[in-house]
């Protein structure tokens, strides 16, 4: 089963280069497309409106990727990282990560934190890195491992997430609810290689973090 990265324009670095697999199908959207070609990778597909680069990096990105899709940054209803994740979503991979998708806009990434929820609708894994945060949406039972990360957060992302019970944290939880608004789940650690969050409805946000 195959993993799509999507390299979207917000912040980058050496981190996201260190993130991609062999296997990888790597989708370049926007400005992110330029990030890949200047660190040596060719991107499967790139697509936008490339209103972030100049014409001669438009021409680059357009020569150096396998397939090349272009729209109107006037009069296209979706931000170019949302088309690139819909389009992600069709080829049916075994999960999707989206790197460069937080920044300085906050309404950018926070729209891009809702796209998780598509993956949720589709049956397909989902989850935002950056250089200190791993993200993701969970509908159901998941394994979380502690890896680089010193602390895991929950919030809920529909207005009430019952039944939650955490296995191998150090504030335990037990068939709790989080609605939106509560801060209760910020800041747990995980005490074990790796844990478990259950819940029994709702759409709950679990975001992985180091300082």
């Amino acid at each position: 089963m195959t993993r799509i990265m999507i390299i979207t324009g917000g912040t980058l670095g050496d981190w996201a280069i260190e993130e991609i697999r062999a296997d990888d199908i790597l989708v370049g959207s926007d400005r992110g497309a330029l990030f890949l070609i200047q660190n040596g990778y060719l991107p499967h597909i790139s697509m936008g409106d490339f209103d972030s680069v100049t014409t001669e990096e438009l021409a680059l990105i357009r020569a150096s990727s396998q397939e090349f899709i272009d729209c109107d940054p006037i009069y296209k209803d979706l931000t170019d990282t949302e088309m690139a994740f819909n389009w992600a979503l069709d080829q049916k991979p075994s999960q999707i990560l989206l790197v460069g998708a937080l920044g300085t806009r906050f309404d950018h990434s926070l729209a891009n934190v809702h796209l998780l929820r598509k993956g949720i609708a589709h049956g397909i894994p989902c989850a935002i890195m950056d250089a200190n945060n791993l993200i993701m949406v969970i509908d159901r039972p998941t394994p979380v491992k502690k890896g680089p990360y010193t602390h895991t957060s929950l919030l809920p992302l529909s207005l009430e997430v019952k039944g939650i019970t955490l296995h191998g944290f150090q504030y335990p939880l037990h068939q709790a609810t989080l609605e939106i608004g509560m801060s209760l789940g910020i800041s747990n650690i995980l005490l074990e290689p790796e844990g478990l969050i259950d819940l029994s409805s709702g759409l709950l946000l679990v975001i992985q973090s180091k300082d």
